[in-house]
């Protein structure tokens, strides 16, 4: 069962939320949050509250 809880884990890369700014200083985004970090977004969220991200939306497939 722990492999169900994996799939389903927030993962930025995964989420249509997380974006690349193109800014040296913060170059990941989440638009669900509205911030910028220096790190992918669900590690600040993760240190913040202690949880996955619950704004996690997995993106939609190409085709």
């Amino acid at each position: 069962m722990d492999r169900d809880k994996d799939i389903n884990r927030a993962d930025c890369w995964k989420c249509r939320h997380h974006y690349i700014t193109w800014e040296e200083s913060f170059p990941y985004g989440c638009r669900a949050l509205g911030f910028k970090s220096r790190r992918l977004p669900v590690f600040d969220v993760r240190e913040s509250s202690g949880h996955d991200c619950l704004y996690f939306s997995p993106r939609e497939g190409k085709g």
